[in-house]
């Protein structure tokens, strides 16, 4: 499957299987939790059907000028899986094993900057590369520390721009049918700011520790006390 956009030939080829992935260990302490705490909710809320695939430093691929470039972002999330999860064991690629990702996350760690690489040489840059390769609809850089969160998404003529929140803070991402934003508290001994998900109605996706709390509170108001 070959496609090419302005001087780029882009082609959506499985990786090879001697292809030698890079094998860094993840820079920011923060990206396990955040990710997981993200796909924990929709899971539980019934969000990650089989045909889906919720992902987290795992590699997207495509082909450029006859060249592979494979990206990792923090978290990602693919709605339409068309081969099954045994061929994807060591990456994804778009358009050949499924849809393209509709929204790709980068949580800002200590090497600042490369989120917003626009670099279109090879290997090129994230941004580069989710903007102008991938064409990904939404693209989410999240700074755990501060709470600083921007999404950007795709508009008419392919580039990204920077969106402002609704009212409550939170960004529609249409693709998913939910709102995207900022909670503070704790969880997993962490304290600080994470990433959370909102129906359209407004609720919020609860993780399992706070579905349980609920559900305890819920028989102790019946007179029920529950078991620990």
């Amino acid at each position: 499957m070959l496609a090419t956009t302005a001087k780029y030939d882009i082609a959506w080829e499985k990786l090879p299987d001697d292809y030698v992935l890079d094998d860094e260990p993840v820079d920011n302490i923060n990206q396990p939790s955040l990710a997981a705490a993200l796909t924990e909710s929709l899971e539980i809320a019934g969000k990650l059907p089989a045909n889906t695939l919720a992902t987290t430093n795992y590699g997207i691929c495509a082909t450029v000028n006859q060249k592979i470039v494979v990206k990792a972002p923090d978290w990602s999330y693919i709605t339409n899986l068309r081969v099954s999860r045994a061929e994807i064991k060591r990456s994804y690629t778009p358009q050949l094993q499924g849809d393209t990702p509709v929204i790709v996350m980068e949580f800002i760690s200590d090497t600042q900057g490369s989120e917003y690489s626009n670099k279109p040489t090879y290997p090129p840059g994230k941004w580069f590369f989710y903007e102008r390769i991938l064409k990904i609809a939404n693209y989410v850089i999240f700074e755990p520390d501060t709470g600083a969160l921007e999404v950007y998404k795709l508009d008419s003529l392919g580039q990204y721009q920077l969106t402002n929140p609704d009212s409550n803070n939170r960004y529609w991402i249409a693709q998913m049918n939910l709102f995207l934003g900022l909670w503070q508290g704790t969880r997993e001994n962490r304290t600080g700011y994470w990433l959370r998900w909102w129906n359209d109605q407004g609720e919020i996706l609860l993780w399992g520790s706070e579905r349980a709390e609920r559900l305890a509170a819920q028989l102790r108001a019946a007179g029920i006390e529950p078991e620990i």
